[in-house]
């Protein structure tokens, strides 16, 4: 697998992941599990970085040739 190929996989699965995350700790957390927040509130971020890292990695993939 390519590397270019490689991270549109890497990122694709780590954005569900932290869809995945956000809901479930916003959602179906425990009541008692006083860390759901800040880690849905963590995976939120994440969740809108992960494209913008895409994007960044594929135009400097391209400006490099690979």
């Amino acid at each position: 697998m390519s590397l270019k190929g490689f991270h549109i996989v890497f990122v694709t699965v780590c954005t569900l992941l932290f869809a995945f995350l956000a809901v479930w700790s916003f959602g179906f957390a425990p009541d008692d599990f006083n860390l759901a927040k800040p880690l849905g509130v963590v995976s939120l971020v994440s969740l809108a970085l992960m494209p913008v890292y895409a994007v960044y990695f594929l135009r400097k993939l391209r400006r490099a040739h690979i």
